[in-house]
């Protein structure tokens, strides 16, 4: 079947015509984009900033105050005091001194003398440890405990209160065998210290310790039991 074409639908007849209409088109738009100018738009002003003349703000400088020590005091005032007195005392210069010299026939008197042996004794070294220690009764420190607990008196106040305990008591056997300076080294009360220190006190003589084969002083500390049967 052959195909047939309208005249009206060909558009190869109007090619030319649409060709020049495109071409009439790009020249105006050309012309117009070559014409076109642009225009200054004022913009708004925000305001002109003028010159401010800061004033500058002096601060003084300060410095702290420096604090005086106070002045010291005045010194006290002396009033001096003249004692007068009248140049009419007669004032003996002479020296007199006896003659001391000793000669050969100068005798001295020590009769007029005392020597306090209570004294002497006093001061003699009080030994801890020497060579021949001191004994009582010939049985030592055993003999001794045994005296303690035969004379020791419980003293009734502390029975009462149940007190009990240790005193240790310090003496002194002297050269001629008696017992001095008795004090509690360590105590338990006040009635239990004091009969220790009287059984002590009423010890009978020692045999006095010896360094080298001399009587000497020599001190000992003994422990007391207090102890409620």
């Amino acid at each position: 079947m052959e195909l047939k074409k309208s005249d009206k639908a060909n558009l190869e007849k109007k090619k030319g015509l649409f060709l020049q209409i495109g071409l009439v088109t790009v020249l105006a738009l050309l012309l117009i984009a070559f014409e076109w100018t642009t225009r200054e738009v004022a913009t708004g002003s925000l305001g002109e900033l003028s010159d401010v003349v800061m004033e500058e703000e002096i601060i003084p400088i300060t410095r702290p105050e420096e604090i005086q020590p106070p002045p010291p005091p005045p010194p006290p005032q002396v009033t001096e005091v003249l004692n007068i007195v009248e140049d009419d005392v007669d004032i003996d210069d002479e020296l007199f001194i006896d003659d001391v010299e000793a000669r050969a026939d100068t005798r001295i008197d020590f009769t007029q003398m005392v020597f306090d042996d209570e004294q002497e004794a006093e001061e003699a070294e009080v030994f801890f440890i020497v060579e021949d220690m001191p004994d009582f009764q010939g049985g030592g420190q055993d003999a001794f405990r045994r005296y303690i607990a035969e004379n020791l008196r419980y003293p009734q106040i502390a029975a009462e209160n149940g007190i009990q305990g240790r005193v240790f008591v310090q003496f002194v056997v002297n050269a001629d065998g008696s017992v001095s300076d008795a004090t509690v080294v360590r105590g338990v009360d006040p009635s239990l210290d004091r009969e220790a220190l009287r059984v002590v006190m009423s010890s009978p003589k020692w045999t006095p310790g010896r360094q080298r084969g001399q009587p000497v002083r020599v001190a000992f500390t003994f422990p007391i039991n207090f102890v409620l049967q």
